[in-house]
């Protein structure tokens, strides 16, 4: 059992930044893919970013390459998720994933574990 919880949610102007962090508890959870993912209202919730356990090998959608980094600090048991340049079109909830596969996968349906989400909102 692995649970995630997210931090570091907020409104902020489009242009800014913010980081948001997943804390990880529960037995081998440093060697579980991590992800992000996000919904907005009236949409299915989608991939942002995924980063293996090990190699660091990571997988970014289009919409946010250049823009955002994923990173981990496996000792802390953590998932960053770095977001800069943030336009209104990314505000959402943003979800924290685990799988329990050193596989990287970006479809909802191939993670486990699940965080409540933080909220983003980006005005314009």
């Amino acid at each position: 059992q692995v649970q995630l919880v997210e931090s570091g949610g907020g409104l902020v102007q489009a242009g800014g930044s913010l980081r948001l962090s997943c804390a990880a508890s529960g037995r081998t959870a440093s060697r579980y893919t991590m992800g992000w993912f996000r919904q907005a209202p009236g949409k299915e919730r989608e991939p942002v970013a995924v980063i293996g356990w090990s190699d660091g090998r990571t997988y970014y959608a289009d919409s946010v390459k250049d823009r955002f980094t994923i990173s981990r600090d496996n000792a802390k048991n953590t998932v960053y998720l770095q977001m800069n340049s943030l336009k209104p079109e990314d505000t959402a909830v943003y979800y924290c994933a685990a799988r329990t596969s050193w596989l990287i996968r970006r479809e909802v349906n191939e993670y486990d574990y699940w965080g409540q989400g933080t909220q983003v909102t980006v005005s314009s």
